[in-house]
């Protein structure tokens, strides 16, 4: 008699990491799924990861992927964005642009998915740089509200509301 039980397949949720390049994309990813933190920058083409976690409860996998934020690589998106289930939307605090880009990767993801319902998160990443902020809490705050959406401060760095987001 085999004691192993048949398993269910886990429940697979589709989360998308979008943002300007260089605001710590994959310095969140890499944190979440190893807990380490990369210092280097090397600009993502697009890397996909897998990991099991308790949502609510229950046993399910988180399937991240960690887009590329130069403008080169715009065409693709859209083929992300179409197999997203949720999406978490970064910026720099210490970058002003990467704060105002959030607005078009937004318009982009609610322009392919057609629904303004879609899981959406937005993070202010590089907490830990409070002496170099250039977007204050209460300006991404107000952004979130307008968008209907949850705002959350991270440090890749710090490991910060990392598993929060």
């Amino acid at each position: 008699m085999s004691k192993a039980k048949a398993q269910q397949p886990a429940v697979i949720h589709k989360v998308i990491m979008v943002g300007s390049g260089g605001v710590g994309k994959s310095a969140l990813t890499l944190q979440f799924m190893y807990d380490e933190f990369v210092e280097d920058y090397e600009p993502t083409k697009a890397d996909s990861y897998r990991k099991k976690v308790v949502l609510d409860g229950e046993d399910v996998q988180i399937d991240i992927l960690d887009t590329a934020g130069q403008e080169d690589y715009a065409a693709i998106r859209d083929n992300y964005f179409r197999s997203g289930e949720g999406f978490l939307c970064v910026f720099s605090i210490t970058e002003q642009e990467s704060f105002q880009a959030t607005a078009e990767f937004r318009e982009q993801i609610l322009r392919v998915k057609n629904d303004d319902n879609i899981p959406f998160l937005l993070v202010g990443n590089k907490a830990d740089l409070e002496d170099k902020r250039q977007v204050s809490a209460d300006e991404a705050s107000q952004r979130a509200v307008q968008w209907n959406v949850s705002y959350v401060e991270t440090s890749a760095k710090t490991r910060a509301n990392v598993d929060k987001v």
